[in-house]
């Protein structure tokens, strides 16, 4: 099992969305993670966690809507920000911080 800190430590941008299967505004985030990816390729690791099953995760980053997404670069947060996105806002945001 890779620990959270192996995750976020890299160079590469890394994107976590946090997202639960009963939230109506994260219906869509699967579908739009795979056009980040297509539109970013390799140039980000896009991770999408559910918040059911991470409950240290969420409580440790004091989250507290759904989806979330929180955007780091060699462990340091670069963007966060909670509520529905577009995926052009998404890309846009990560292109912004390559």
């Amino acid at each position: 099992m890779i620990k959270f800190g192996e995750l976020i430590d890299g160079q590469q941008l890394t994107l976590l969305s946090f997202f639960a299967d009963w939230s109506e505004d994260c219906d869509t985030i699967h579908e739009q993670l795979k056009d980040v990816s297509a539109a970013l390729g390799d140039k980000a690791k896009l991770i999408k966690i559910d918040a059911e099953k991470n409950k240290p995760i969420i409580d440790a980053l004091k989250i507290k809507k759904l989806p979330t997404y929180v955007l780091y670069k060699t462990g340091e947060v670069q963007w966060r920000q909670s509520g529905k996105l577009e995926a052009n806002d998404l890309i846009s945001r990560l292109k912004e911080n390559l």
